[in-house]
């Protein structure tokens, strides 16, 4: 979840889950504490009813409730029974209401004393009962202690406190959707300036805006300004190596022609006016690439042609053998004729002949370059691999040494520029660059680059 307001909405609303659960409960609790303390009270008025009602006759017998009881004692199953029993737990009377319930008060209590339980009736309900013991006075001088038992349905009490629960859950959803829609509504308001920030953003890199607007809140106001500064360096930065280029392509351009014209009036060797002709207009080509990349560098290639891969690999391998006539080399070229790489021409000099060169200046004899497609099911991309039998690159430097300027070997001549480039270029088209051991003995570097197999090819 990359939202910072569904994050906190997600939050809140987990927080207010288990407060509010937490208040139901305790809510809940306290309800039913005070359920079961008024029934009890209610049951304890019910017990001096009951005993008010009742009579013993002076020869110790035991005149049942009269009339002005509840009327419920009267009809059966109402969720109102009572009970009478001495102390020898023979039952004097019994109110019609518990015929067929089966109820049962279980074992008496002493006199004085006072027992709360909670009942099982037959029909699987449940009642509270109390029972309370009590001496009787029949005659002058003459007692006996009988149990008075009252008990009532839980049913009524349950009802009421499932109703409550439901209120509550009700209420306290209400105020929590509630709460949750009002702090939507002011997240929106007050992250308001970062939506804007992130539109503005997108319209800069979409070429539609220059910079960032200035009317910002004041805990803002220091990310755009420094956004701001940092647009503005960089394009102070991209125009200043865009004219370094620019200026660099137009002074060369001069003495590339001179040179040519040279070669045209001077009487030469027909082999050498043709390799030098073929290299300054290498070199020309070069330039031309140079500053037309200063002008286009990091921009999208959808819909560019492709480019076949095994001429370049092959002018590539013709042009550095003369380079290093000295060395012994043989250049082994391992490409079908059928991949073609979807970008500009010139990346794809560039590319390959930095890894070519650095391949050619470190190794003894022998360099190999292999290409192919990425597998059957990706054919838009295609690998190659360029090693050496050189002494290859430690493991501890392979990572650093695609860095602009780092060299491994100090003793050969060069920049440590080639690399970085390479590196530069295959980023530019979504690649990846890999160095590894070469199975020569030298330097491996793998490449993934967007390609595509021939027209003829794909029409087979």
């Amino acid at each position: 979840m990359r939202s910072l307001s569904a994050r906190l909405l997600l939050s809140l609303s987990l927080l207010l889950l288990v407060f509010f659960g937490v208040t139901v409960a305790a809510l809940t609790f306290v309800f039913r504490d005070l359920s079961e303390r008024s029934l009890r009270d209610l049951l304890d008025v019910q017990v001096l009813a009951l005993i008010s009602a009742s009579d013993v006759d002076a020869s110790g017998r035991f005149n049942p409730p009269s009339g002005v009881l509840d009327t419920r004692y009267s009809t059966p199953g109402s969720g109102l029974y009572a009970e009478i029993r001495d102390s020898h737990a023979n039952v004097r009377w019994r109110s019609p209401s518990a015929l067929g319930t089966g109820i049962e008060f279980g074992a008496p209590v002493g006199r004085g004393q006072r027992l709360y339980r909670v009942l099982r009736l037959a029909n699987g309900s449940d009642v509270v009962a109390v029972s309370a013991g009590y001496r009787w006075e029949i005659a002058p001088h003459v007692a006996e202690d009988f149990e008075f038992s009252v008990a009532s349905s839980l049913a009524p009490s349950r009802a009421q406190l499932a109703r409550f629960r439901g209120q509550l859950f009700a209420w306290f959803g209400a105020l929590a959707a509630l709460l949750v829609v009002s702090l939507a509504l002011l997240l929106r308001r007050v992250l308001e300036p970062l939506r804007r920030v992130a539109d503005e953003i997108r319209a800069v890199d979409a070429g539609e805006r220059s910079a960032l607007s200035a009317d910002y809140p004041s805990e803002l106001a220091g990310v755009t300004q420094g956004l701001n500064a940092l647009l503005k360096s960089e394009r102070l930065r991209v125009e200043r190596y865009r004219n370094t280029l620019g200026n660099l392509a137009h002074s060369l351009k001069t003495p590339l022609a001179v040179m040519r014209s040279f070669l045209g009036e001077e009487p030469a060797a027909a082999g050498r006016s043709r390799i030098l002709d073929e290299q300054i207009e290498r070199i020309d080509s070069i330039v031309q690439y140079q500053l037309k990349r200063s002008v286009t560098f990091g921009t999208a290639t959808l819909g560019q042609s492709g480019v076949a891969i095994m001429p370049v690999l092959n002018d590539l391998r013709v042009s550095l053998l003369r380079v290093y006539r000295d060395k012994d080399l043989v250049i082994r070229v391992e490409c079908p004729p059928t991949i073609e790489f979807v970008g500009d021409r010139g990346d794809l000099m560039e590319l390959l002949g930095n890894l070519l060169d650095n391949a050619c200046k470190y190794c003894r004899a022998t360099v190999r370059v292999e290409a192919r497609f990425a597998a059957e099911a990706t054919p838009s991309r295609f690998t190659l691999l360029v090693e050496d039998d050189g002494p290859g690159v430690p493991a501890e430097a392979r990572q650093r040494i695609l860095d602009r300027g780092v060299r491994v070997d100090e003793s050969t001549a060069g920049q440590g520029l080639g690399l970085s480039i390479a590196r530069d270029i295959v980023a530019q088209y979504g690649g990846e660059l890999r160095v590894a051991e070469s199975t020569l003995g030298g330097a491996r570097f793998d490449l993934t680059l967007p390609g595509r197999p021939t027209r003829s090819a794909a029409n087979q």
